[in-house]
């Protein structure tokens, strides 16, 4: 059980330092912030708010992910490197798929909602 705890904290102690220092993480906070009270407007059913919500907390762990990466990459080596580089692009890249995957269920989401499908 003490593991768990300890590892819970970790979790928090990780998640407030991406918050104090990482713009996008703070971006991303915001808009959760937003969209759990919108998920309860828009959504019909349990499901889909689980849905709604789960697409933004996506998105946050993806670039917490990406943070990871990119912080990683500059300790290894802070000069500019094309491998390096590249690295960093793949991971903006799964952040940039994760966000377009939260987009989209929410469009059809607000599309379900207001009769446009």
């Amino acid at each position: 059980m003490e593991r768990i705890v300890a590892a819970f904290w970790n979790s928090c102690a990780g998640l407030s330092y991406a918050l104090r220092t990482e713009r996008a993480v703070r971006q991303e906070a915001a808009l959760l912030v937003v969209s759990v009270p919108l998920a309860f407007l828009v959504a019909v059913n349990g499901w889909q708010r689980l849905l709604l919500i789960g697409a933004v907390v996506l998105v946050i762990s993806a670039e917490l992910l990406n943070t990871c990466i990119e912080k990683l990459c500059d300790h290894v080596t802070p000069q500019l490197h094309p491998q390096i580089k590249a690295v960093k692009d793949m991971g903006s890249a799964g952040v940039f798929c994760v966000q377009v995957l939260a987009g989209v269920v929410w469009l059809v989401a607000l599309a379900e909602r207001f009769g446009w499908l």
